[in-house]
C-alpha cells in the first residue's frame, strides 16, 4: 500500500447497510465506495496529488495510482530472484539484526561464494571459460564437488562432468543488490529483527521460533524497561546502580546535568534528481572518479553529472561515461563481449553508435524496468527517459564493471598497498612511543642530577644541566614536528588508496553520514535508504557536531570521526562555498551581458557539462 506523506495509509471502509439498488460512487483503482459525491471527489483529488510514496522502492512525488504501479513493478522485480536462491536468502534474513544495507551486502557477498543446484555459472574447461549449470552438489571426503552440465552454442546442455565447487565462478552476480533489497522488503513483516512471512517460512522449512540470543535480548530489554520503571518510582536519595555510558542511543534519556546540545541543522534537499536516486548518482560518480585512469575518463564535478543526467537531450558527458564503461566491458571479454560477438558488432564505441551498445546491454540485463526503454533509445529519445531510470542503467553498468578483471586487479593492488602503509604507520607509531618513553626517562635522570647539583651548591653544574635540558627540548621539538609530518604523509597516502567511500558513521536514528574526497558536501542518507540530504557549510558542520550526544554509541563514534576529519571536512565545505560564490558572480555577468548580446547557453555554469572534454580518452 502506498505511503501518504511517507506514513502508512488506510483505505475507507465500505458504507454499512448498502442496498443493491442504491446509487454509489466507486474509485476504480482502490474499489472504495462512497454514497456522497462530494466525499468521492475529495478522496479522488487526494489520490491525484503528488504526495504519495512507493513503499517498496521509495520513489516519491507520485500520485496514488503511480505509486501502486511502482509497487507492482518493484514486487515483480523482487520475485524475479532465482527460485534456487530464495531459501538461502530467506534463511539468512530470518531474525537477522543487521540493517538493510548491511544485510544486503552480507547476503550478496555470500551468494558469490556459494553454489546452488540449478544455477548457471562458469568454469575453466580445456583452457577456456565455458558456461555451465549445476545439476547436483556432491560431498566427497569434505570437498564440495558439483556435477555440471556444459552449455553448447544454442544454450543446450551437451555433456556433463564433475568439478570442484571452488573451480566454479560467476561472471555476473546471480542477483543484484537492488533486487535483494526489494525481495527482503517484500518477504518480511518486521525489521528489528527481520522476520519473514509465516507462509514463506513454512514453504521453505525455515524455523519461526526466535533463536536464543534474540529471546535473551527481548528478556533483557523487558528487564531494562522494568528497571527504568522502578527507577522512576524511587524517591530522591534512594540508591541505584549508575548507568555506564555509552549505551544504545535510543536508550539515552535527558539528564539535568547534561551539557546543552545544539539544535541539529535542517538538511538541504535541493537535488535535481529524485531524492531516492541520489545514492545511485553518488555511486556512479564516485566510481568514475575513483577509476578514471583505467576507464580513460577524465574527472568531472558531481554537479555536472547531475545536470547532465537531468538534461533532456543526449550530451557528451553521458556519452563518454557510457562509452568508457562499454570499452572496459569489451576488454574484459565477459558476457557483454559475447553478446556483441553474437551480434557481429564492430567493437568501436562512438558518439554515433553508443546507443546501439546501450541497447545490447539493456537486453542483457533481463530487467523489464530497464529493457522497456530500448525502443526509446533506438528512436533517439534517450534524453527523455526518466532520470531515475537513467541512473539505474548506469548503476547496473557500474556493478558489471566492478566485476571486471581490470578493476579487481586495481582493488587488489590498493588493498596490498594500503595494508603495507598501515603496517608502516603502526611500526612508526610504536617506534615513536619507544622514543618518547626513552626521552622521558632521560629527562627524569637529568632532573635528578640537577637536584643533586643544587643540593651540593654546584651552580655551574646546575647551569650546564639547564642548558643541556633546553638543547634537548629544541631537538625533541624538531623530532616531534618530523614525526607529525611523517604520520600526516602516511595518512594522506592511505586515504588516496581508499577503495570505496564508506559512511563516517550513524546518528541516533541510524541515518548514515557520507563524505566524498572530491565533493565539498557532507551527505546524509536516511535509515531506510530512501531519502538523502546534505550539509554544505562549516557552520552547519559545527552545529551538527554540537548536536551529537556522546552518551549514545552511534553518535559518540560519529562525532569522533567528524573530529578526526574536521580540518579536511571544513576546508572542503569552505572551498565549495567560495566556488559557488564565484559561479554566482559569473552567472550574474552572463545575465548582464545577455541584456546587450544574446549569450550562448554553454556560458551558463549550470550548463558547464556541455563543454566537457575527455582529456584522458584513448584515441
Amino acid at each position: 500500500m502506498p505511503l501518504f506523506n511517507k506514513k502508512p495509509f488506510s483505505l475507507m471502509e465500505p458504507p454499512k447497510d448498502l442496498d443493491s439498488k442504491e446509487k454509489v460512487f466507486q474509485i476504480r483503482f482502490t474499489k472504495e465506495i462512497f454514497r456522497d459525491y462530494q466525499e468521492y471527489l475529495k478522496r479522488l483529488n487526494l489520490y491525484r496529488q503528488r504526495v504519495w510514496t512507493c513503499k517498496m522502492s521509495g520513489k516519491t512525488n507520485l500520485t496514488f495510482e503511480e505509486a501502486l504501479v511502482s509497487e507492482h513493478n518493484a514486487m515483480e522485480k523482487a520475485r524475479s530472484i532465482p527460485t534456487e536462491l530464495m531459501a538461502y536468502v530467506l534463511r539468512m534474513t530470518q531474525y537477522s539484526t543487521l540493517g538493510l544495507h548491511e544485510l544486503v551486502n552480507k547476503i550478496y557477498a555470500n551468494l558469490l561464494e556459494e553454489v546452488f543446484e540449478g544455477i548457471e555459472l562458469h568454469a575453466n574447461k580445456d583452457g577456456s571459460v565455458v558456461p555451465c549449470k549445476i545439476l547436483k552438489i556432491l560431498d566427497s571426503d569434505g570437498t564440495k564437488m558439483c556435477e555440471v552440465g556444459w552449455f553448447g552454442r544454442e544454450k543446450t546442455l551437451i555433456n556433463t562432468s564433475v568439478v570442484k565447487a571452488s573451480d566454479l565462478f560467476y561472471r555476473r552476480a546471480p542477483v543484484s543488490r537492488n533486487t535483494l533489497k526489494l525481495f527482503i522488503r517484500d518477504s518480511t513483516t518486521q525489521t528489528t529483527p527481520w522476520v519473514i512471512h509465516e507462509n514463506l517460512a513454512k514453504k521453505y522449512g525455515i524455523p519461526v521460533d526466535p533463536p536464543n540470543n534474540i529471546m535473551h535480548k527481548k528478556r533483557r530489554k523487558r528487564e531494562e524497561n522494568e528497571t527504568e520503571d522502578g527507577r522512576k518510582k524511587m524517591k530522591d536519595g534512594d540508591t541505584h546502580v549508575p548507568i555506564k555510558y555509552p549505551i544504545d542511543d535510543l536508550l539515552v534519556r535527558p539528564n539535568a546535568d547534561d551539557p546543552a546540545l545544539f539544535k541539529r541543522p535542517p538538511l538541504a534537499t535541493d537535488f535535481r534528481v529524485p531524492r531516492c536516486s541520489v545514492g545511485d548518482l553518488l555511486m556512479v560518480w564516485d566510481f568514475c572518479s575513483s577509476f578514471g585512469r583505467v576507464l580513460r575518463l577524465s574527472p568531472f564535478p558531481l554537479t555536472d553529472m547531475e545536470n547532465a543526467i537531468c538534461h533532456k537531450e543526449s550530451n557528451v558527458l553521458l556519452v563518454e561515461v557510457h562509452a568508457a564503461i562499454f570499452h572496459l566491458l569489451i576488454k574484459d571479454k565477459g558476457d557483454y563481449f559475447s553478446v556483441l560477438q553474437n551480434k557481429k558488432r564492430k567493437l568501436k564505441v562512438s558518439l554515433v553508435t553508443w546507443t546501439e551498445f546501450l541497447c545490447d546491454f539493456l537486453e542483457m540485463t533481463k530487467s523489464e524496468e530497464l529493457s522497456g526503454n530500448i525502443a526509446s533509445v533506438r528512436r533517439g529519445y534517450y534524453g527523455l527517459i526518466d532520470t531515475d531510470i537513467k541512473l539505474k542503467i548506469l548503476r547496473e553498468l557500474v556493478e558489471e564493471a566492478i566485476k571486471t578483471s581490470a578493476i579487481r586487479e586495481i582493488l587488489s593492488e590498493r588493498v596490498d598497498q594500503k595494508q603495507a602503509l598501515n603496517a608502516t604507520k603502526r611500526e612508526s607509531t610504536k617506534k615513536d612511543k619507544e622514543e618518547q618513553s626513552l626521552h622521558t626517562e632521560i629527562a627524569m635522570k637529568n632532573e635528578e642530577n640537577q637536584t643533586d647539583a643544587v643540593q651540593d651548591g654546584n651552580e655551574s653544574v646546575d647551569e650546564l644541566a639547564r642548558g643541556k635540558e633546553e638543547k634537548d627540548k629544541n631537538v625533541s621539538r624538531s623530532k616531534t614536528e618530523g614525526k607529525r609530518h611523517r604520520v600526516w604523509h602516511l595518512e594522506t597516502e592511505i586515504e588516496k588508496l581508499s577503495i570505496r567511500s564508506s559512511p563516517l558513521g550513524k546518528d541516533r536514528h541510524y541515518n548514515r553520514y557520507w563524505f566524498f574526497r572530491r565533493e565539498g558536501r557532507l551527505f546524509v542518507e536516511s535509515a531506510d535508504f530512501r531519502e538523502w540530504g546534505y550539509y554544505s557549510t562549516k557552520e552547519e558542520l559545527d552545529a551538527l557536531m554540537g548536536s551529537l550526544n556522546v552518551k549514545g554509541i552511534r553518535e559518540r563514534a560519529l562525532k569522533r570521526q567528524l573530529e578526526k576529519f574536521y580540518n579536511k571536512l571544513s576546508n572542503a565545505l569552505e572551498k565549495r562555498t567560495k566556488d559557488i560564490m564565484n559561479k554566482m558572480l559569473l552567472e550574474e555577468g552572463v545575465l548582464r551581458r545577455s541584456t546587450r548580446v544574446r549569450a550562448q547557453p554553454k556560458d551558463n555554469p549550470s550548463m558547464a557539462f556541455l563543454k566537457y572534454v575527455n582529456k584522458w580518452k584513448d584515441n
